[in-house]
C-alpha cells in the first residue's frame, strides 16, 4: 500500500522529542518543578486508568500528570512524578484543530502539570506565551 500525500503520522518518539524540547524551554520556576519528571508517551491510556478516571472514550484523554507536588514531602516507595502523553488522542486533536503539533504538546504538558501545581489558567497561558516567544526568538 502506498502512503498518503501527508506522510506517516508522528511516532511515539516524535511526540517525545517535541515534549522534551518543550520541557527544555520552560522558564523558571516552572522548569524546576518538572526537572525530575518522568515523561512517558503511549498510544492510548490503559483501560484501568480510564475506568479509574471515569472516562469511556480513550480519545478524550491526551495527557495526565501523576505525582506529588514538588514542595511536598516524599516518602519511601513514592513513584517519581510523571507526565503521560497519549499519542493517538493528541494526533486526533491535532488533525481536528490544525494547531501546530509543538503548540498542542506544549499546551497539554503545561496544563497537566500546571493544574497539579495549582497554577491558574492565566499562569498557564503566560507560560505558553513565553514558550512561543522563545521559539520565535530562536528562529531569528
Amino acid at each position: 500500500m502506498s502512503q498518503t500525500a501527508f506522510g506517516p503520522p508522528p511516532s511515539l518518539g516524535d511526540i517525545e522529542t517535541v515534549a522534551r524540547d518543550t520541557l527544555s524551554k520552560l522558564p523558571e520556576p516552572f522548569a524546576g518543578y518538572l526537572r525530575n519528571v518522568v515523561l512517558i508517551v503511549e498510544d492510548f491510556p490503559a483501560e484501568d486508568l480510564l475506568a479509574d478516571l471515569g472516562i469511556e472514550d480513550p480519545f478524550e484523554l491526551t495527557g495526565l500528570y501523576t505525582g506529588r507536588p514538588a514542595e511536598t514531602e516524599t516518602f519511601t516507595g513514592d513513584l517519581p512524578p510523571m507526565i503521560h502523553l497519549f499519542r493517538r488522542p493528541i494526533l486526533d486533536e491535532w488533525a481536528e484543530t490544525g494547531v501546530p503539533l509543538s503548540d498542542l504538546v506544549a499546551h497539554i504538558l503545561i496544563h497537566e502539570a500546571g493544574h497539579h501545581f495549582g497554577l491558574s489558567d492565566d499562569d498557564m497561558e503566560w507560560l505558553e506565551d513565553e514558550l512561543k516567544k522563545s521559539s520565535t526568538a530562536s528562529v531569528h
